[in-house]
This record gives C-alpha cells, sequence and structure tokens, in this order.
C-alpha cells in the first residue's frame, strides 16, 4: 500500500508543481485580465510554486527514505504519508486498500 501511496502522491505533487507554474506564468504574463495587481500576481505565483515544491521535498527528502523502517523512524513516516494523502482520498486515483 505505501508504494502505491508514494506513486500516487508523486504524480499528485508533480502535476500540482506543473500547474502553478503554468498558472503562475500566465497571470503574470497579464494581471490586470484577471484583476489583480502585478505584485500580488508576482507573489501568488512565488507562493503557488513553493508550495508544490515543498510537498515534493518532503514526501522525498522526509517521508520516503524512512519507509518501511524499524521504530519510531518508520512509523512516524508512514504517519506522514497518509497524512500528505488524506486531502486527496476522493480522488478518482487514490489507492485505496483492499481486503
Amino acid at each position: 500500500m505505501t508504494d502505491a501511496l508514494v506513486a500516487f502522491l508523486r504524480a499528485r505533487f508533480t502535476e500540482e508543481l506543473e500547474k502553478a507554474r503554468f498558472a503562475s506564468g500566465t497571470v503574470t504574463r497579464d494581471p490586470e485580465r484577471f484583476g489583480v495587481a502585478p505584485e500580488d500576481a508576482a507573489a501568488h505565483a512565488r507562493f503557488s510554486i513553493a508550495t508544490a515544491e515543498v510537498h515534493l521535498a518532503l514526501l522525498e527528502d522526509t517521508v520516503v527514505p524512512h519507509l518501511g523502517a524499524e521504530g519510531a523512524a518508520g512509523l512516524t513516516a508512514e504517519y506522514q504519508l497518509r497524512l500528505l494523502a488524506a486531502p486527496y482520498v476522493e480522488h478518482n486515483d487514490y489507492p485505496h486498500e483492499h481486503g
């Protein structure tokens, strides 16, 4: 289950980063079209991209390396993985446990 959940989250977080980059480029090129000030568009773009990058880094750098470890480290990593996945539980591709 954890391998499927890791793959699922990698896909979601990568998708979010791509969307943030695309939306940021679109809005910062013509912020008036979207009714926002240029400085607000730039700030939101930086925030959206940074948020997506942090999700990927958290998954890859602090969760995945400890999955399957013995003791507290492994339990904490699995808990963190499930917390990261929680907002996506209703997603069509969410890897629900069966059985």
